[in-house]
């Protein structure tokens, strides 16, 4: 597969050692930045991935700062991308499953590199629920989430 990976520079370390391993495991990983040492701005690193994930140059992405919060939410900025914050496998296979979401997000402070790796193996394992039905209930609701209502009457209720 391939996957970007882009932190701030709270996750360096974790980056490093992921895009590592997933090169390893067979992967053909772009290393989004920051270097080391360097002190950067999430958004912008969110942003740099959301393109590459928007745009196919990767299939997937990897997004890291300290909480995995901020960078998540520059990520999910760009309506082609859908990215989950998680901290353990299963809402890693989750995202997947439910959300088909193709960037996750992590915290370099809240977990370590095995449980990192983890979430990551679980994401990247896991299929989309409705991978070949687009008329899956877990496909319209996925369609809606690029595609934000303008009025108030939104609200859809299903039998």
């Amino acid at each position: 597969m391939r996957i970007a990976i882009a932190s701030d520079h709270a996750a360096t370390d974790l980056k490093a050692e992921l895009a590592e391993w997933l090169i390893d495991e067979g992967h053909e990983v772009a290393d989004l930045g920051p270097s080391e040492g360097e002190s950067v701005d999430y958004p912008d690193y969110g942003y740099k991935l959301s393109d590459v994930i928007a745009d196919g140059t990767v299939e997937f992405g990897i997004a890291l700062c300290g909480s995995g919060i901020g960078i998540s939410i520059s990520v999910n900025r760009h309506p082609a991308v859908r990215c989950a914050l998680v901290s353990e496998p299963l809402s890693a296979a989750l995202a997947r499953e439910h959300n088909n979401a193709n960037c996750i997000a992590m915290g370099a402070r809240l977990l370590g590199i095995e449980m990192a790796k983890s979430c990551v193996a679980t994401f990247l394992n896991t299929e989309f629920a409705d991978a070949g039905d687009p008329n899956g209930r877990h496909h319209r609701r996925v369609a809606k989430l690029g595609n934000p209502p303008t009025s108030p009457d939104h609200i859809e209720t299903h039998q």
